[in-house]
């Protein structure tokens, strides 16, 4: 280990040892302490011993892919910022990982500062991202912010993280209009050119869940601009 000089402490998986070299040669002289896996299965082993403070995953990787590593660590309750690798830039594999609770996604072959640079933001953002310990509320709505608890009327929502993040920018400006670019900014953490489909990906997901059952839509698309949250009782600009 190398202690106080490491930027951060990296674990990377991905099945393929040239892959695997690059990354940890690329990431150690970017400051970074790395752990390496061959597989899901070695991840999770090392993740047993060790505290890494952000994960990169292939999404491929035979026995137990990255997908289904970082579903497992979701479900225990684990919420390391994960980024994940494919050699496919497949739709379908992008919304699994990020459905899987994975908060960043990656195209190989890409560029290493590209990598380091999204590391970095995954790292900036994660002592922020816990909300203060108040409780929120925006018409049938309401937050817990210590419990991270999520009510809408009376009916308790299961919201991933990342979901819980977006939910919580929304409701806070209630009746404003957030660009992707802010969204991005304050959920995500990006300050560099990245594609913000991400953002319309998570608010599909937001609206699924808080739309079941036929209640009414309460996050709203302005068209060229962004997202809005508007409680029922809010009917300006709709």
């Amino acid at each position: 280990m190398t202690g106080s000089a490491s930027t951060g402490l990296v674990l990377v998986a991905d099945d393929d040892a040239a892959i695997r070299r690059s990354l940890e040669r690329g990431l150690r002289l970017s400051g970074f302490t790395v752990l390496l896996a061959e597989d899901g299965p070695a991840a999770l082993r090392l993740l047993g011993g060790q505290a890494p403070h952000v994960l990169v995953l292939d999404v491929s990787m035979p026995g137990l892919t990255g997908t289904e590593v970082c579903r497992s660590l979701r479900a225990r309750g684990d919420e390391t910022p994960v980024l994940m690798l494919s050699a496919l830039d497949e739709v379908a594999d992008r919304i699994a990982g990020l459905q899987a609770g994975a908060d960043d996604y990656l195209v190989k072959p890409f560029a290493l500062e590209e990598l380091v640079l999204r590391l970095h933001a995954l790292l900036r953002r994660r002592p922020a991202q816990a909300p203060a310990s108040d409780v929120l509320r925006a018409g049938p709505l309401v937050i817990d912010g210590g419990s991270r608890q999520v009510h809408h009327e009376g009916t308790e929502l299961h919201l991933t993280r990342r979901e819980f993040e977006l939910l919580v920018q929304l409701v806070r400006n209630a009746g404003i209009v957030l660009t992707r670019d802010q969204l991005l900014d304050r959920v995500w953490g990006y300050d560099f050119e990245v594609r913000s489909d991400a953002v319309d990906t998570f608010v599909s997901y937001l609206r699924r869940k808080l739309e079941e059952g036929g209640r009414p839509r309460l996050i709203h698309t302005v068209r060229g601009v962004g997202f809005v949250l508007r409680v029922p009782e809010d009917r300006s600009g709709a």
